[in-house]
Parts: C-alpha cells; structure tokens; sequence
C-alpha cells in the first residue's frame, strides 16, 4: 500500500474548498437555484472544515483534528 501524503490530501481539500467558492451559478432560476446555492455553501463548509485540519496516523488511523473554537479562543 502506498503511503498517504497528508499535507497533500488536506491541500486537495483545501483547493476543492476554493473551488466551490470560485463555481459559478449556473442558468437555474427559482427553487432549483436555491438549491445549487445550499449544496454549494454546504460543500464549501464540508471541504474548507477538512482542509484547516491537522492530520496524523495514529496506531494506522487516521486522525483530523480541527478546532472549532473562534479564533480569538484558540491555544
């Protein structure tokens, strides 16, 4: 098995989250509008929330940890 690179698996990440922020809408309007808004902001959150977070393997699991605290309570 080949080994997992973390630095560049929580960079794709990262480049996903900006990705999404960058999409354009698409020629939708109304509620299917709505929705290609609301998955787009949920992606955004899913990729942007694993891509701050800082990576290990511990005992060969693989651990995410992120700090959900606001930055101004952060050790």
């Amino acid at each position: 098995m080949a080994s997992l690179d973390l630095d560049a698996m929580l960079q794709r990440f990262r480049d996903r989250a900006e990705a999404v922020r960058k999409r354009p809408l698409p020629p939708v309007a109304g509620e299917e509008r709505q929705f290609f808004i609301k998955q787009a902001q949920t992606d955004f959150q899913d990729f942007a929330i694993i891509g701050d977070a800082v990576g290990s393997i511990e005992d060969g699991i693989l651990v995410l940890r992120v700090d959900l605290r606001p930055e101004d309570q952060r050790g």
